[in-house]
């Protein structure tokens, strides 16, 4: 396993039990079997670390998410898959969940909960994109309504995995709000959202990553991936952001090598925008 990755992977260990503020490097370095000076190479401080686990479990959730909704064709089942994948994407993720929930207050820095912020933006877009699907003009003027309930179930019913220790149907549950989701889409007839607050509010983000931005990240993620099938794709995907000369047939091959991949998701996401696929 590549040095940055355990790392990460036990020092999610030692916050899950102890927390944030209670875990020191020291301890972190101990149950990776490391030096200090090992561990600065890879971050620069414990909050740097943390904000890497804190876009590696973003990261992973929304590209999940906007994978189903931009390539699920059928749009009549496209909300439950929505929520299918945004419980099993946190089901996966609990233990981070469950330590950002309770610390979020406490130890997070300013620059963590705009992280956090960036990419609540990022899932208002998708969600948007997906009632507009969906609904169509049916719910022009109640959307953005639409779109704080669908994201409001989401939180309120993660909490089951929290906090409850019995096994959850999660058919039945996505089932359940893909009913509810639509008795609101029909009946809903008096919105408090405006189009003019929202678009500044929920949905501006920074300017598009750049195509040096994106051939960066892509040598950062092979540094951190030993040998395989996903590394020579990444580098094969490079060359083509510097130069295309494949197919967008091959290309959509090469991402989906990736695509799976816990710590490449965001470059494939990326990627798909970029190629515009």
């Amino acid at each position: 396993m590549v040095k940055k990755q355990l790392i990460m992977e036990k020092a999610l260990e030692l916050f899950a039990k102890q927390g944030f503020e209670a875990t020191s490097v020291q301890q972190i370095t101990d149950q990776c079997g490391i030096s200090k000076g090992a561990f600065y190479l890879s971050f620069k401080s414990k909050d740097e670390l943390i904000i890497a686990l804190i876009d590696q479990f973003m990261e992973q959730i929304f590209t999940d998410i906007d994978h189903v909704v931009r390539t699920k064709k059928d749009k009549n089942n496209l909300l439950f898959e929505y929520y299918y994948v945004s419980f099993q994407s946190f089901k996966q993720h609990t233990d981070f969940a469950n330590i950002l929930m309770k610390e979020y207050n406490q130890s997070l820095n300013e620059k963590l909960i705009l992280k956090l912020h960036y990419f609540d933006k990022l899932i208002n877009t998708t969600i948007l994109s997906m009632i507009e699907r969906i609904y169509g003009k049916k719910v022009e003027h109640t959307k953005y309504d639409l779109l704080y309930c669908i994201k409001g179930f989401t939180r309120m019913y993660s909490e089951l995995f929290l906090y409850q220790k019995l096994p959850l149907d999660i058919d039945l549950l996505c089932q359940s709000l893909v009913e509810k989701t639509n008795l609101l889409a029909k009946g809903m007839s008096l919105p408090f959202l405006k189009a003019e607050h929202m678009e500044l509010s929920l949905f501006q983000l920074q300017g598009e990553v750049t195509k040096e931005q994106i051939v960066l990240l892509i040598e950062e993620k092979a540094k951190e991936i030993e040998d395989s099938i996903e590394k020579e794709s990444l580098l094969l995907l490079k060359e083509q952001v510097i130069d295309q000369t494949y197919s967008r047939a091959i290309i959509k091959g090469l991402l989906e090598n990736i695509r799976n991949y816990p710590h490449c998701k965001w470059v494939a996401y990326l990627l798909e925008r970029y190629f515009k696929l």
